[in-house]
């Protein structure tokens, strides 16, 4: 049971380091001489950046993305906080319900951020306020991150449903 534990909670923080850096890292689109997230647009051969304001034609899109993955990532953070509390709190038999609402609220957020990044890419790097060319690029790992940390917090929801408190 000790082992089974363990593996929740190391899953669980893989979970939410995997968000914190597709949240943070700038490598959402990335091309041979820039790299671009939904914070900034940086690039690589001057080491100059570029923040994405509301001057960029698809800034709603953008936004939306940054919400949301900013809700991912404090859902996932509170998830294992009351994991934890209900570790120590619950009855023997009774499930995690309430870890497992909050996770796969996270997974909810998760997907409808990487869903509209995903929807809206072309517009995003076809707008003329970027400073040089970045529609020839390709989908970075901070991105796929996001997929993979989509699946994380899903199998984690899905996990304290299932599980039960026991001694």
């Amino acid at each position: 049971m000790l082992i089974l534990l363990a593996f929740i909670i190391v899953f669980h923080i893989t979970s939410a380091a995997l968000l914190f850096i597709s949240t943070i890292d700038n490598a959402w689109w990335v091309g041979d001489n820039f790299s671009t997230d939904v914070w900034r647009m940086c690039a690589t051969n001057t080491s100059t950046c570029t923040a994405i304001t509301d001057q960029f034609r698809e800034y709603q899109s953008i936004q939306a993305v940054q919400a949301a993955m900013i809700l991912s990532t404090i859902f996932c953070c509170v998830a294992f906080l009351i994991f934890i509390l209900q570790l120590f709190r619950l009855k023997q038999g009774e499930r995690f319900v309430l870890t497992s609402i909050i996770q796969l609220l996270s997974c909810l957020c998760v997907m409808i951020a990487a869903s509209i990044y995903t929807d809206r890419h072309e517009e995003l790097h076809k707008s003329n306020e970027y400073s040089f060319e970045v529609s020839e690029g390709r989908y970075g790992y901070s991105f796929v991150l996001a997929w993979i940390a989509f699946a994380f917090t899903l199998i984690s929801g899905v996990m304290y449903l299932v599980l039960r408190k026991r001694k």
